[in-house]
C-alpha cells in the first residue's frame, strides 16, 4: 500500500469527516489518496481560513479537525491558525507537506523547518520519517490533540514518504476516560461554599461542553446561587434567567464587578488563565474555588484557595448531591444587580441614530436569531458589545475568541459552523477590518452552497484601536482606511449584497437573508464614536450606584 493511502486510512480511522485546505506540489499523492476516500476535501482560497474552520470545527464537536497545507508558505500560513487553536483550546491537526527527505534535487528551495516552528504552538508536532511509521505518528497526533487540555498538533509528511510503499497496520484506537476530582478536594469545596456568606459561579470556556451544561444547571437550580460568564464561557446557562449577573466583556467598572467585589467566595469553574482575566484576586477577602480539567496556572491575579481537579461535570454533580443550600447567603444584591444590567441594556438598546449604534446593532441580531441560531465573531469593538449585550441561550451559539483575538476568524468560523449545524441558521458578525482579511471565502462559502449571512459592521477603520487611541487621549491618527463597495463584491462572487441605509432596516434585511437560501453579505454602517464615553464612563458611575453597604 503507498504510505499516502495509509495516511487517509488512518485519518478515516479516526472518523474524519472533513479536510479544510489548499493542497500543493508536495501533496498530490495524499490528494490522490483523498480523491477516494469518504473524507470531505473542502478547499479554501487561503490556508489561514483554512486553519479557522478546522479549529472551529474542532470546537463545535469535540473532534479532531484535519487541515492541510503544502510546504513553505502553505505551512507559515498556518501559524495564525495554530496559534489560535491552541490558546482556544480547540482540537485540531495540521498536515503539511515537504521536499524530499532522502534525496535533493532543488536544494533548500521553500525549504523552512516546519517542525520547529510549530513547536512553541502545538501540542505536538512531527516530521513522518517512514511509512510504517504512519499509524502510530496519526494516533499519537490524535490522542494529545484530543486529550485535555485540547490543542493543535502538527504532522509534516514528506514529498518522498507519502510515495514510498508499506505494508503496516493500523492502530486501534484506545478507551481513555478522564479522571475524576479526589473526595477531599470535593468535601473541602462542599465547606468551603456552604461557609461562605455570597457565593457567586463564574463559569469559563472550558465549562462549555454538553454534559457540564447540564450539570451546571442542576446545581444552580438547586443552589440559587447567581452565576456570571467569560466571554467564552457564553451559553453554558441560559442568560435570560434572572440569576446571570453578566459577562465580564470589560475587564472593571461594569456592574458584574460591583457583584464580583460583593462575593467572599467564586465558584470559578472552567477558567483558563488564556482568557481575558474576568476578574482580580487580592490577598484579602475573596477566596476561589477552581474547578477544572486541570491545575490552575497561577498568575498575580490569580491563585485559588482550593484547586478540584478532574472532569469539570462530575465534579459539579458530586459537589450539588453533597451541597446543602444555606438560609443565610445573601445573595438579594446580585438580583439587584441584574435588574440594573439589565434596565441600562435595554435603554441603551433603544437609540434609533444612524449609523447604528453598537448597542442597538447587537439587540436587533438578537431579536432576529433563533434560540439556536449560531453568531460568530470576528475580532473588533463589537465583541464586547456582543459579549456583554447578546443573551446567548444555548451552548456555542455565540462563537467569539478571547484567547488569541486574531482578526480573520468569523467568516471562515461561520462556514465551519454551517457544515457542523447545517439546520440552524448562522451568521457571521465581522468588522470591515476583519472582513477584508479573509474576505476571499466568501467563493468558498458559493461554491459549497451553504446558507449564510455575513453582517460588516463598516466604519472605515479598525475601530477597537480608535477607541483605546481616544481613551490614551492620543491624536486620531494612522487607523483609517477605504473600502471596496461591499454589495458589489458580494456580488462578484456569485453572493447577494444588502447595504443598511436606516437603523430600522437592519432587521428586516438580516431577517429575509436568513430565509432566503444562499450567502449574503450586509453591509452596515456603525457609529463606534460613542464607545469611550459609555464603556469607560457611564457604565462604570452608573454601577457604582450599587455599591451601598457591603456589611
Amino acid at each position: 500500500m503507498k504510505a499516502s493511502d495509509l495516511f487517509v486510512k488512518a485519518l478515516e480511522a479516526e472518523g474524519v469527516e472533513y479536510i479544510f485546505g489548499i493542497p500543493g506540489e508536495e501533496n498530490l499523492d495524499l490528494l490522490e489518496s483523498l480523491r477516494t476516500s469518504n473524507i470531505k476535501l473542502v478547499l479554501t482560497r487561503h490556508e489561514q481560513g483554512a486553519g479557522f474552520m478546522a479549529a472551529t470545527y474542532g470546537r463545535l464537536t469535540g473532534k479532531v479537525a484535519v487541515c492541510l497545507s503544502t510546504l513553505g508558505p502553505g505551512a507559515t500560513n498556518l501559524v495564525t491558525p495554530a496559534a489560535y487553536a491552541q490558546l482556544g483550546a480547540m482540537p485540531m491537526l495540521m498536515v503539511t507537506g515537504q521536499k524530499p527527505i532522502k534525496t535533493s534535487k532543488q536544494g533548500r528551495f521553500q525549504v523552512i523547518d516546519a517542525v520547529d516552528m510549530m513547536r512553541p504552538i502545538t501540542k505536538y508536532t512531527t516530521q513522518v520519517v517512514s511509512g510504517d511509521r504512519i499509524p502510530s505518528v496519526v494516533r499519537e497526533a490524535f490522542r494529545v490533540a484530543h486529550e485535555e487540555r485540547p490543542g493543535a498538533v502538527h504532522i509534516e509528511l514528506p514529498e518522498d514518504i507519502a510515495a514510498e510503499d508499506t505494508s503496516q497496520p493500523l492502530l486501534k484506537q484506545s478507551m481513555a476516560r478522564r479522571p475524576i476530582a479526589e473526595y477531599k478536594a470535593i468535601n473541602k469545596a462542599i465547606d468551603m461554599i456552604q461557609e461562605a456568606t455570597s457565593p457567586v459561579i463564574l463559569i469559563g470556556a472550558g465549562a462549555n461542553r454538553k454534559l457540564t451544561a447540564k450539570m451546571l444547571r442542576e446545581f444552580v437550580d438547586k443552589t440559587g446561587i447567581p452565576f456570571i460568564t467569560t466571554q467564552m464561557g457564553k451559553g453554558v446557562l441560559d442568560e435570560r434567567d434572572k440569576l446571570f449577573v453578566g459577562n465580564t466583556a470589560l475587564s472593571d467598572g461594569d456592574f458584574v464587578h460591583q457583584a464580583i467585589s460583593r462575593a467572599d467566595l467564586i465558584i470559578n469553574v472552567g477558567h483558563d488563565v488564556v482568557e481575558k482575566p474576568p476578574f482580580f484576586m487580592h490577598h484579602d477577602g475573596m477566596q476561589v474555588i477552581h474547578i477544572n480539567f486541570e491545575p490552575a496556572a497561577v498568575d498575580p491575579v490569580y491563585f485559588p484557595q482550593l484547586e478540584v481537579v478532574g472532569d469539570i461535570a462530575n465534579s459539579v454533580w458530586q459537589i450539588k448531591e453533597g451541597i446543602t443550600p444555606q438560609p443565610d447567603w445573601k445573595l438579594d444584591f446580585y438580583l439587584d444587580v441584574h435588574e440594573a444590567y439589565v434596565k441600562h441594556r435595554d435603554e441603551a438598546e433603544n437609540d434609533n441614530r444612524f449609523p447604528i449604534l453598537p448597542e442597538r446593532f447587537v439587540k436587533d441580531i438578537r431579536k432576529v436569531m433563533p434560540e439556536d441560531g449560531i453568531v460568530t465573531l470576528d475580532n473588533g469593538v463589537y465583541k464586547i458589545w456582543f459579549a456583554r449585550n447578546y443573551p446567548a441561550y444555548m451552548p456555542n451559539t455565540l462563537l467569539l475568541d478571547n484567547a488569541l483575538a486574531s482578526m480573520g476568524a468569523g467568516l471562515p468560523s461561520a462556514i465551519a459552523a454551517k457544515l457542523v449545524n447545517p439546520e440552524c441558521k448562522v451568521l457571521s458578525v465581522c468588522g470591515d477590518g476583519g472582513f477584508m482579511m479573509n474576505s476571499q471565502e466568501l467563493e468558498t462559502a458559493v461554491r459549497l452552497g451553504l446558507d449564510l449571512v455575513v453582517v460588516i459592521l463598516r466604519d472605515d477603520a479598525y475601530g477597537m484601536i480608535k477607541w483605546k487611541q481616544s481613551h490614551m487621549h492620543f491624536d486620531n491618527f494612522g487607523l483609517d482606511y477605504g473600502n471596496p463597495d461591499f454589495v458589489k463584491y458580494a456580488e462578484s462572487y456569485g453572493a447577494q449584497g444588502w447595504r443598511v441605509d436606516a437603523t430600522d432596516a437592519l432587521m428586516p434585511i438580516v431577517q429575509n437573508c436568513l430565509d432566503t437560501p444562499g450567502v449574503h453579505v450586509v453591509d452596515c454602517p456603525v457609529d463606534y464614536s460613542m464607545n469611550d464615553e459609555t464603556l469607560n464612563r457611564t457604565i462604570r458611575k452608573l454601577s457604582q450606584q450599587l455599591q451601598g453597604d457591603k456589611s
